[in-house]
C-alpha cells in the first residue's frame, strides 16, 4: 500500500510522482493544502517533522525527504531500475541530487513561492500570518519564507536564485555535449529530480532563461514528452490554471530581470 502526501505545484511532489509513474505504481493521493499551510498542523507533522512535502507511506511507514524517497522506490521496486549502471554515473546522479536539494530547491522557492503562495497568505491578518511562519520547523525555510513574504520577488534571495539556475543550466549544457541524459544514455533519477525545476520556468513562460541552451533545451522538451513527466506533472495543470501561471509569470518578468545578467 502506497499513500503520498503531495501538492500539485511542489517540484518535489513532482518528482516523486514522476517515479511512480516510471514504475506503474499505484498509490493513494492526499492533497497537502500548503497555500493555507496545512502542512504545518499538527497531525501532519507526526507523518514529516519537517512540515514540507512530499511524504510517502509505504505498509504504514511513513518515508520524507523527496530524493530519498526516489530512491527508496528505485530499491523498493526495482523490476524497472532508474540508477544509471555504472558506478561514476551513480556518483554524478548523486551529486544531481545534493545540488538539487542544497541549491536548486531553494533556489526555485524563492521564485516561484511569492507567486502562488504568498497570495494567500497575503489574505490572512499580519498576527495569523507571522504565527503560521513563526511554526515553519527549519529557521532558513522560516527566515527565507518570512523575507519572501515581506518583500516578494524584490527579496535579496531572488538575486541569488537567478543566479544558481544560470550556472545549472550551464552545467547541464556542457554535460549533454557527452551523452543524451544528464549523466548516461539512459533516463534516470539525475533527471528525474532536475526535470521539475524547469517546469517552474515553463509553466511561467521564462523560457528566455534557456536562450543559450540548445541542448538543455532539447533535454526539457524529451523530459515533458514522457509518459511518466504527462501523468505526474502535466495532467495537473489544467488549461485555465495554465493560462493564469504565464499570466503571473508574465507580470512577474520584470522583477525577475533586474537580477538576470545576460
Amino acid at each position: 500500500m502506497l499513500e503520498l502526501y503531495t501538492h500539485p505545484l511542489s517540484p518535489c511532489a513532482q518528482k516523486v510522482r514522476i517515479v511512480l509513474a516510471e514504475k506503474g505504481l499505484d498509490f493513494l493521493s492526499h492533497h497537502v493544502d500548503l497555500p493555507n499551510k496545512e502542512n504545518l498542523k499538527p497531525e501532519y507533522l507526526r507523518l514529516n517533522p519537517l512540515g514540507v512535502v512530499p511524504t510517502l507511506v509505504h505498509d504504514s511507514t511513513p518515508v520524507i525527504e523527496s530524493s530519498v524517497i526516489c530512491e527508496y522506490l528505485d530499491d523498493a521496486y526495482p523490476q524497472i531500475p532508474m540508477k544509471p549502471t555504472s558506478a561514476h554515473a551513480k556518483a554524478q546522479m548523486r551529486l544531481w541530487m545534493k545540488h538539487v536539494d542544497a541549491k536548486l530547491h531553494p533556489s526555485c522557492g524563492a521564485l516561484q513561492w511569492p507567486l502562488v503562495m504568498r497570495p494567500k497568505l497575503m489574505e490572512k491578518s499580519s498576527e495569523v500570518r507571522q504565527a503560521l511562519l513563526d511554526s515553519i520547523p527549519e529557521k532558513p525555510r522560516r527566515d527565507r519564507q518570512k523575507r519572501l513574504m515581506e518583500m516578494g520577488l524584490k527579496a535579496p534571495d531572488v538575486e541569488g536564485a537567478v543566479q544558481v539556475y544560470m550556472q545549472t543550466i550551464a552545467k547541464m549544457e556542457s554535460d549533454l555535449k557527452r551523452h543524451t541524459w544528464l549523466v548516461s544514455n539512459s533516463f534516470s533519477l539525475a533527471d528525474v529530480v532536475v526535470a521539475p525545476y524547469f517546469q517552474t520556468l515553463h509553466q511561467f513562460g521564462w523560457q528566455v532563461m534557456l536562450k543559450n541552451a540548445p541542448l538543455v533545451t532539447d533535454w526539457f522538451k524529451r523530459c515533458r514528452q514522457r509518459d511518466s513527466y504527462r501523468i505526474a506533472v502535466t495532467a495537473d495543470f489544467s488549461d485555465k490554471l495554465s493560462l493564469d501561471l504565464q499570466e503571473i509569470g508574465r507580470q512577474s518578468w520584470v522583477d525577475i530581470c533586474v537580477h538576470i545578467k545576460w
